[in-house]
């Protein structure tokens, strides 16, 4: 697995949009705030033009976002590429991403939700590590949150540890400035699936939204196999942040992996919250992955601090990490 170098202070981070662009003047006004305070830390923020630009969902033609990006993969003064936001059409622009040309500058891409489509396969077909967390938006708040912090601190490579956060954020605020924090009202609490009382793993994290990752199966660009047989030695930590599934969408999308053969050498899965809850026949989440996973026989952790759902970890796709799960909290060490 090839590690990218860690930024140092003065280098250039690349922001870029992928999927969507920020087109009215509150996504602009956000953008300019986290441009300030990544600015304030040190670092040089490179726009491609399509970052202030959105229609109907997408910054701009597929071609445009596939150029703007492997734009910034070639410029050698670019040392990591955050996108600038989620969305839904980031899969568009896959045919014409050259996955050779990332093997030969590799470089930290970070994002998540939609962007987990471009990541995602950067790790399993060019085995590059690539960053599950915050898109550019996230990083317009002030002061930041210990997340942020975290983030940054895990691409300067002065992080290993990450604990679960005291609280959380149910669903989305209303923002006005763009630099509103957190609204943090709920107790964080990880649970273990059968009511473990402690629940430790070691692997080779990978994942994403789900969302977006069954979409992939049975594609040329998903690799998952051979990504698995090749790591099967370290054993894998699935993890999957929900968007918008039901929990009947989850069980069928879990059932599809499953068959698809992705758990093969899995030590555990760990799921994020969930920022929508809909079932058609009062099934609950958890209910529908067990129906699917639990004959696995392998721990499975849900509420982590993964994705959508406020504060989020930063977990690297890739990595080896040791992670434990006990009372509710929760720890991730990054080995390698």
């Amino acid at each position: 697995m090839i590690f990218p170098k860690y930024l140092k202070k003065g280098n250039k981070i690349g922001v870029t949009a992928t999927s969507s662009g920020n087109g009215d003047e509150l996504h602009i006004r956000k953008l300019e705030n986290a441009i300030k305070q990544f600015k304030e830390r040190g670092y040089n923020i490179i726009e491609t033009p399509n970052v202030r630009t959105n229609n109907k969902g997408r910054s701009s033609s597929k071609e445009k976002r596939a150029e703007e990006f492997m734009a910034l993969i070639r410029d050698k003064e670019i040392k990591t590429i955050i996108t600038a936001r989620g969305g839904d059409f980031l899969l568009e622009i896959l045919p014409l991403i050259n996955f050779n040309e990332i093997k030969q500058n590799p470089k930290w891409v970070q994002g998540y939700s939609d962007t987990t489509g471009l990541i995602f396969c950067i790790t399993t077909i060019c085995d590059i590590a690539t960053i599950y967390a915050n898109n550019f938006a996230e990083f317009s708040m002030e002061p930041w949150h210990t997340s942020l912090e975290n983030n940054l601190a895990l691409l300067e490579g002065k992080e290993k540890k990450q604990k679960s956060f005291c609280k959380y954020q149910d669903g989305w605020q209303e923002e006005i400035t763009g630099k509103e924090e957190y609204n943090l009202t709920k107790a964080v609490k990880w649970k273990n699936a059968r009511l473990e009382k402690k629940i430790i793993l070691q692997g080779r994290l990978i994942g994403g939204c789900i969302d977006i990752l069954i979409s992939l199966v049975g594609t040329k660009y998903d690799n998952v196999e051979n990504f698995c047989e090749k790591y099967k030695e370290d054993g894998i930590i699935w993890f999957f942040d929900n968007c918008e599934l039901s929990s009947e969408s989850i069980l069928r999308a879990l059932w599809q992996l499953k068959e698809a053969n992705w758990f093969k050498y899995s030590k555990g899965i760990i799921f994020g919250r969930n920022i929508t809850r809909k079932s058609y026949y009062e099934i609950s989440f958890e209910d529908a992955v067990m129906t699917v996973l639990d004959e696995l026989n392998i721990p499975i952790i849900f509420d982590v601090d993964i994705g959508h759902v406020m504060p989020q970890m930063t977990f690297i796709n890739g990595a080896i990490v040791n992670l434990e799960s006990e009372n509710g909290k929760g720890i991730v060490i990054l080995k390698k």
